[in-house]
């Protein structure tokens, strides 16, 4: 098991992120903005969906990667700190997920 955590990855991704290095794919996917990244973030999603569908756990593995990562770079690129995710689900398991979901406003859409 390791112990590499989301705060390791979101201080690697703040750091390249903010490098000018042309190298790093993380510096080009911020320095193209929010839309590129969060339509990265999307590819990410789908394709993660798909390796859950398709009951391939290596590939389900990479993808959920893949998709943690495009989403602390959206993250950041927007200055939400993951501390503020964190924050947000800690506050979520004082309650059951019918109840947290029940307490939510009505956002009019599924």
């Amino acid at each position: 098991m390791s112990d590499f955590t989301l705060a390791a990855l979101d201080a690697i991704v703040a750091a390249r992120a903010g490098s000018a290095d042309p190298a790093s794919y993380t510096a080009r996917l911020a320095a193209g903005g929010v839309s590129r990244a969060s339509k990265k973030l999307g590819e990410e999603a789908v394709e993660t969906v798909i390796a859950a569908l398709s009951e391939d756990d290596k590939a389900l593995a990479g993808e959920a990667a893949d998709l943690l990562y495009h989403l602390l770079v959206v993250l950041r690129i927007r200055g939400v700190p993951l501390a503020s995710v964190m924050a947000e689900l800690e506050g979520r398991t004082a309650q059951t997920g019918l109840e947290e979901k029940a307490g939510r406003p009505a956002s009019g859409g599924a």
